[in-house]
């Protein structure tokens, strides 16, 4: 008998045990969802946002100058950023 319930506390402290890397796995997941949905918010944003400036841009050359100017000083401080945090 106490066997029997030596071996069922054992099985419950390794259940409990692993509970706690299990929420940690599981804590660790959620934060990247949420990371990867604030990315994809932000991407929708910047989408929106380019295609009401090539709308207001029209075709009015200084406009679209402008914004191709813009959207190259976006993208230069982009590609720094990425060139200065790549992904390990």
């Amino acid at each position: 008998m106490y066997i029997v319930l030596g071996a069922i506390l054992a099985l419950l402290a390794l259940v409990l045990s692993n509970q706690g890397e299990i929420m940690a796995q599981l804590d660790s997941l959620e934060a990247q969802v949420k990371a990867t949905m604030d990315i994809e918010a932000s991407a929708v944003v910047l989408i929106q946002g380019l295609a009401a400036a090539l709308a207001a841009a029209g075709t009015d050359p200084a406009k679209l100058a402008e914004l191709e100017a813009e959207m190259k000083a976006s993208a230069d401080a982009l590609a720094a950023a990425v060139a200065a945090n790549p992904a390990p």
